[in-house]
């Protein structure tokens, strides 16, 4: 099973079908994506359910169904068990970013990490969950996979918002201030905190 978020609201790929509640079930294979994003952003439908019947084409399939763009990015602790955040668009978010051509997606999520709060010295612990979630850009659906990796830097110089980026603030939290920041960011970025 995969979760692939419109907003907030997920797809979900799955090869069971159950009796639709909440949710509203369709073939993967004959599903119009573009109308149930429209009826995710405009209904109170609180989800979607896109059904295959061979679980290991099931993610396949479907990012054959709209451009990919994929990123890197990464959840980064500093030597005191902090969370490295960014703000942008109005939510808490974590840095990341596009893949560049022939750039390995380690080197790209490290390398946005640094563009995006100006923090270096960062090292590749282990690999996190990979997301999906759609987006409109220039009137056009696309689907953007994320590769996270979890980082450690002991920097403790100042934090630099890449402000072209739309990023007003970057800041350290604490599980404390997580948990607050949390209530205004992506379901993405909550399923891997």
């Amino acid at each position: 099973m995969y979760k692939v978020f419109v907003g907030n609201k997920p797809i979900i790929l799955t090869t069971v079908v159950e009796k639709e509640t909440y949710f509203k079930n369709y073939l993967l294979a004959t599903v119009n994506i573009k109308k149930v994003i429209r009826k995710l952003n405009t209904t109170n439908l609180e989800e979607v359910r896109l059904i295959h019947k061979n679980k290991d084409k099931l993610l396949k399939k479907f990012l054959n169904k709209l451009p990919n763009v994929i990123a890197g990015g990464g959840k980064v602790y500093n030597d005191k068990g902090a969370v490295l955040f960014i703000y942008r668009n109005n939510k808490w978010d974590l840095p990341k970013g596009k893949v560049e051509r022939k750039e390995a997606v380690e080197k790209a999520a490290i390398r946005e990490v640094t563009e995006e709060t100006g923090v270096s010295g960062l090292e590749i612990t282990k690999p996190l969950d990979t997301t999906y979630h759609i987006f409109k850009r220039n009137g056009r659906y696309k689907i953007k996979i994320t590769y996270w990796f979890e980082m450690k830097t002991q920097y403790t110089g100042k934090l630099q918002p890449q402000e072209s980026e739309g990023i007003s603030k970057v800041t350290w939290l604490n599980n404390k201030e997580i948990k607050e920041a949390l209530s205004n960011s992506y379901a993405n970025i909550k399923s891997l905190i």
